[in-house]
């Protein structure tokens, strides 16, 4: 059943806005709730006595659950209500996080954390390809890279309000407080007025996709290289955030509080400036050329590396922390341009899948195994050492992305067709 509308709301108008505004404010609960665990990850490991590994694998169990989920919910949202879904799985979510904070053993809050990833696959498949069907195409790098604006700033809120209310009253309150206000979002959502299906189009254009549709997305070449710099980008920015705030912990004796609230508030500036910045770099490079999102994201990548690994390496904390501020606003330049690049690639009949495939690929090789693996290597040779992985998966990031511009112009013209 796809979504219908007898008074479709124009494009980039202020109906567009509020949409934009409303999944917005969805995608940083969407984060908060994600991130509050890492913030939280020395004291849960002092509660239940757990190794790096073990504190690892609470994150890749929600990653897991995340990845896995998407494609389902994927095929569904190309034929069903995208609002739906998007509703459905902002309630499952924010009651998974609320409940982590009465679990009094290791197994439920696992089992918490893991649900919290069913929920968030349902909003995160379909709502980046609905809400670029309420603005026109010059517009969807900003447009994306505002609603992507939830990242750096959800982010930095879950570690800022993990760390304080965990210091204050506990982890098992951070989860609770965190989780609940994403209730009260839940029927705006369900209510939104999607733009309908074009009443011009033929049946296959309109009705839902086949099989052969899907198989279309394993020969788009610049799907699949714009996937693997995604992969390898996941890999990385999920092992800094959740082994940084531990790293700064550990390594440079700052509180969790302190460690967070410095790392968070790193994470909101530069996730803010990069972002925006890549957002309108992207835009104004893609109107002179096809390349124009990807060359960002390339040279962002490749600028990040080096600062990456300076901020690991240097024993100095306020070095450390530059370098940090540099590596970050870097990454952050692709959030918007990479994900346009999945919009321009792809059909609308198939967006929903090719969003879904693209989270189970990126999450299945980046962060549903980068926590448990620096963990372990965290176990036999250091922490600092095991986060050096980590400006290598960055640069690896940077080749698929020039990689992509090799085959982006014809791929977008298929599209188009």
């Amino acid at each position: 059943m796809h979504e219908l509308s007898p008074t479709p709301p124009p494009k980039s108008s202020p109906y567009a806005r509020y949409v934009l505004a409303l999944l917005l404010g969805v995608n940083l609960l969407n984060y908060i709730d994600r991130q509050v665990l890492y913030a939280v990850f020395p004291l849960i490991q002092k509660d239940f006595a757990l190794s790096d590994t073990a504190l690892g694998l609470l994150g890749s169990a929600f990653m897991v659950t995340y990845m896995v989920s998407a494609p389902l919910f994927g095929w569904i949202g190309d034929r069903w209500s995208r609002t739906r879904l998007a509703a459905g799985g902002l309630a499952l979510w924010s009651v998974a996080t609320a409940a982590a904070g009465f679990a009094p053993t290791y197994p439920m809050l696992l089992a918490a954390r893991t649900t919290v990833g069913v929920g968030e696959a349902s909003f995160g498949t379909v709502s980046p390809g609905l809400l670029t069907e309420f603005f026109d195409r010059e517009r969807r790098g900003r447009t994306l890279s505002l609603f992507y604006l939830a990242i750096p700033v959800g982010s930095a809120l879950g570690y800022l309000l993990g760390g304080v209310i965990g210091q204050q009253w506990g982890w098992h309150a951070a989860f609770l407080m965190v989780g609940l206000p994403g209730l009260l979002l839940v029927l705006p959502v369900w209510l939104i007025r999607p733009p309908p299906r074009n009443p011009d189009a033929t049946p296959e254009q309109n009705g839902a996709p086949g099989h052969g549709s899907y198989r279309s997305l394993f020969r788009n070449r610049s799907y699949i290289a714009n996937t693997l710099a995604m992969a390898a980008m996941t890999f990385a920015i999920g092992g800094l955030a959740q082994w940084i705030p531990t790293f700064l912990y550990r390594e440079h004796g700052l509180s969790v509080a302190t460690g967070n609230t410095l790392f968070g508030g790193l994470t909101v500036v530069t996730g803010i400036c990069g972002t925006l910045a890549g957002g309108w770099l992207g835009d104004r490079l893609q109107r002179r050329t096809p390349k124009g999102y990807l060359l960002v994201s390339g040279w962002g990548f490749l600028l990040g590396t080096p600062a990456a690994a300076y901020a690991i390496l240097t024993p100095s904390l306020p070095h450390c922390l530059g370098a940090m501020f540099l590596a970050e606003f870097f990454l952050f330049l692709n959030t918007g341009p990479l994900n346009t690049v999945i919009v321009n690639v792809t059909r609308p009949t198939i967006r929903a899948m090719a969003f879904a495939v693209n989270i189970f690929f990126i999450h299945a090789l980046g962060d549903a195994v980068s926590p448990t693996i620096l963990g372990r290597l965290s176990d036999l040779w250091g922490l600092r050492a095991a986060l050096l992985s980590t400006p290598v998966a960055i640069l690896a990031a940077a080749l698929f992305a020039f990689l992509c511009c090799r085959t982006i112009e014809e791929d977008m013209a298929r599209a188009e067709e």
